[in-house]
């Protein structure tokens, strides 16, 4: 089948009257265990549909009665999938608005390029609506501050994307670092050593048919479509240019900053940062660096993470390991571990599955816990908060500090790689005006958040 054919007769149907055809088991509101949770998903690009899809497999009564996105192709391909795995056909939006004035739908699954995350936060505790959205939450330290007073004010349950949070081998090396068994921290190492390759730049060209490119673009400013930024069938480019993103630290950098926090027993901010960075290893134009290396200062240890796309001999933790508890990464090359080092011994620690092992002289094993990919654990924990209304495993707090541990990596980057003092009561820069200019992004003319929310 053509493109174009799939297209629009995956679109048919799935908005205004023609839905009526289609029978759905909604519930109104979220009231007990046994009521139905209607989700929403903003944002149909293939984490986004594959994660909420899986939320409703393993979730009794959560079903997703929308699919919004600006993209007609995605939005189709998301669709088409949802009614292949769960056997209904949810409507199609093109405005998140309309999802929020929806009063069928108790929670929005958002899966947005990062610079649309906080905005989409807001506007869903505005309109009464609980929250998943995906990480890096913000791209800016002021948006996270805006999204915590949402969701306190308008009493939303609102869970991060930081799936490590709900993985049973997190908490049980959150314990044994609790116990006083490792001794004392001295300082902590995270990585995360992608491969990559050389940028380059492409042309301005004509908007795809399918996409509105103002409503993509939304809080950022307007520039002309570029294929480096946007792709109609794939995630894109936008991830190298600072509107959307925070580059490769606000990817899966951020997962492994935010893991250590956690264990760590989630140590509030940072005194300062000392950040480098640049395009030196593939020489790309690109505005993101090809590579990072930053040193936060916690008064009592140093947290550092080196974080790229400047390594191809280092690897995730392989698939089968990841889901095997009885498996362990090669520690030495494994691109998103973490080392915890203590007066007692050393913690290796994976990402996302991989586990942990703690291992002292001559490199003798002294303990460790086998661990699983935790995207399942982390989906249940938001339906059972929307259920119990109990703070999520990933509230929106600690999403905050760990996300803005990649502000800081970057601004310190952007500001001429300098060391930075940072305020944490104030959440702002001591004696650096240049630096306090990062600390909130520029937004367009309905599409800001209030300073009020």
């Amino acid at each position: 089948m053509k493109r174009r054919d799939f297209l629009e007769k995956a679109i048919m149907g799935t908005a205004g009257i023609s839905l009526m055809s289609y029978t759905l088991p909604f519930a109104p509101s979220v009231k007990g265990a046994n009521d139905k949770i209607v989700l929403a998903l903003i944002g149909a690009g293939n984490r986004g549909t594959g994660t909420i899809i899986s939320t409703c497999k393993i979730n009794a009564n959560v079903v997703i009665k929308t699919v919004c996105d600006v993209n007609d192709l995605k939005a189709a391909k998301a669709i088409a999938e949802i009614e292949k795995e769960l056997g209904y056909k949810p409507q199609h939006a093109t405005d998140m608005k309309a999802v929020f004035n929806d009063k069928d739908i108790d929670a929005v699954w958002i899966s947005t390029p990062e610079h649309w995350h906080a905005l989409a936060t807001v506007w869903a505790c505005q309109a009464g609506k609980d929250v998943y959205v995906e990480k890096n939450p913000t791209i800016s330290i002021w948006e996270g501050r805006k999204m915590i007073e949402a969701a306190e004010k308008y009493k939303r349950i609102v869970q991060v994307g930081f799936q490590n949070r709900s993985a049973p081998y997190a908490f049980s090396a959150r314990e044994y670092i609790k116990s006083g068994k490792l001794g004392q921290i001295v300082t902590v190492k995270s990585y995360n050593m992608l491969g990559g390759s050389k940028w380059n730049p492409q042309p301005d060209s004509a908007i795809p048919a399918g996409l509105n490119w103002d409503a993509w673009l939304g809080p950022a400013q307007y520039v002309p479509y570029n294929p480096n930024i946007h792709d109609m069938e794939s995630r894109g480019g936008w991830g190298n240019y600072w509107a959307y993103s925070g580059g490769v630290l606000a990817d899966d950098a951020s997962h492994v900053m935010d893991l250590a926090r956690f264990v760590l027993g989630d140590p509030g901010h940072p005194k300062s940062v000392y950040g480098w960075g640049g395009n030196y290893a593939w020489g790309s134009k690109k505005e993101t660096p090809e590579f990072q290396s930053i040193t936060y200062d916690f008064e009592k240890f140093t947290l550092t993470c080196d974080s790229g796309n400047a390594t191809n001999y280092m690897k995730k933790t392989p698939n089968n390991i990841r889901m095997d508890p009885k498996l362990f990464p090669d520690w030495r090359t494994n691109a998103t571990r973490t080392e915890i080092y203590g007066t007692e011994g050393l913690m290796y620690l994976g990402r996302h599955g991989g586990g942990w092992q703690v291992k002292g002289e001559d490199s003798v094993l002294i303990a460790e816990g086998g661990g699983v990919f935790p995207d399942p654990d982390h989906q249940k924990d938001f339906i059972e908060s929307l259920r119990t209304r109990k703070k999520p495993n990933g509230a929106v707090e600690q999403g905050h500090l760990s996300a803005t541990l990649v502000h800081l990596g970057n601004i310190a980057y952007r500001a001429g790689n300098k060391q930075l003092f940072f305020d944490g009561k104030s959440e702002r820069f001591i004696g650096n005006d240049e630096a306090n200019k990062f600390l909130k992004t520029a937004y367009r003319d309905n599409y800001r958040i209030p300073e009020k929310v």
